[in-house]
Parts: structure tokens; sequence; C-alpha cells
């Protein structure tokens, strides 16, 4: 189990070779995170891990953050070439619903390749990507089950002819989405087996648009 006191610490000895001068104190940390002292205290208390903070501040940083949660790397406090990283659900699944974010909390840090990132809107888009799996053949062939679709939380809307994760009532799902003149959805599905559906935009919650994806072609 990951112990945020613990975590601290070694944020504390990274602002303290970064050029901070005396003693780093809790409220440095709050600081370098971008999170109110309160709001900092109540965590620790709580040992609820601020995980987005911590990967913008690795981000910055150019810090590896399995070396920070899972000690990885000991030999090197700062990584040679620069890491990217977005949030990996690999307990959600998207498709054929069955799937949803029940707890924000429960992710694991999947690095990104260099040659990835403008495909995922370039660097500072990071922080917008998500990163959940397929299961189903509803969108085949454009996704395939056991695919990992990066979804942008930035892009919610205009569905100009493209893939989008959302929820309804019944689940979570990833479907192309086209708006029809009269305001309501077409929600598609690139396997012609599975027959088109119209919505009401009220009917459901847009998570974001699939920018990318990861996994075996059929």
């Amino acid at each position: 189990m990951l112990i945020v006191s613990e975590i601290i610490e070694k944020l504390k000895d990274v602002l303290s070779t970064d050029g901070k001068e005396g003693k780093v104190f809790d409220k440095d940390v709050a600081t370098a995170l971008e999170l109110s002292q309160a709001n900092f205290a109540t965590m620790k208390n709580r040992n609820k891990i601020p995980y987005s903070n911590i990967l913008d501040f690795c981000a910055l940083k150019k810090i590896s953050i399995n070396w920070l949660l899972y000690n990885q790397n000991p030999d090197s406090l700062v990584d040679s070439t620069d890491k990217y990283w977005i949030k990996y659900f690999p307990e959600v699944s998207v498709s054929a619903g069955g799937g949803a974010y029940e707890n924000e909390d429960d992710y694991e840090a999947l690095e990104v390749p260099p040659y990835f990132i403008n495909m995922l809107g370039g660097k500072e888009n990071l922080k917008n990507i998500d990163a959940i799996n397929v299961v189903g053949d509803s969108m085949e062939p454009t996704l395939n089950s056991d695919n990992i679709i990066f979804i942008d939380k930035a892009r919610k809307d205009g569905f100009k002819d493209g893939i989008y994760a959302f929820t309804t009532n019944h689940g979570l799902f990833v479907k192309r989405i086209q708006k029809r003149v009269d305001g309501n959805l077409d929600i598609i599905s690139d396997n012609r087996d599975y027959p088109t559906q119209i919505l009401n935009q009220e009917e459901i919650n847009v998570l974001g648009k699939v920018v990318s994806s990861f996994g075996m072609v059929y």
C-alpha cells in the first residue's frame, strides 16, 4: 500500500535537490503540487494520494513517477530523457457496457512514447487524456476487443464524424456519434451487424473523444 507520508518525504528530497534553500516543509510540497495547505493536510490525514497533481509535478520536473511511487530506477533521481504519462484505468471497459469510472484514483500511470505525443494533442494536453479498454465487437473493424483507447476529455461536443466514449443508464460505451439536423444524435456501431440508435443529447453523458488506440488489428 502506498503511504502518503513516504511520498511527501520523497517530494521534499526532490525540492531540496532542486535548489530550495533551507528546510522543506509540508507547505512547500503543497505549493509545488498546486494544492491549498488545507486540502494537502486533509489528503495527508486520510492517506489519499493526489495522483493528478503528482503526475503534473513529475512531468514538470522530469522525474520518473515509477521511482517516486514504487522505488523503481533508484540510481537516478531525474531521468535523462523526457517521460510522458497518462492515466490508464485497467479495470474500465467500454463498448459492451459493464464499466464505469467508479473510482477516479484506481488507475495506473501509463508511459507514452514521445512519437505518440502529437497524436494525443501534444504534451500540454496529456492531462486531459485517459486510457481505457475496449470489449466486444460492436466497433470492428475500427476498434477491436482488448484494444486500449485514448480519450480526450477536453473534446466532448461538436460530434463531427468521430468516436466518443459516453455513459447512458445502461453502462459505458464507445460509439461513433453524428449530430442530426433535429439536434438528436445518431449512435453508430462501425460493425454493421449492430443497428444505429437515435438518442437525445440529454440521454448521454459524453466523457470525451477517442483520439487514438493501441492494440491488435484483425
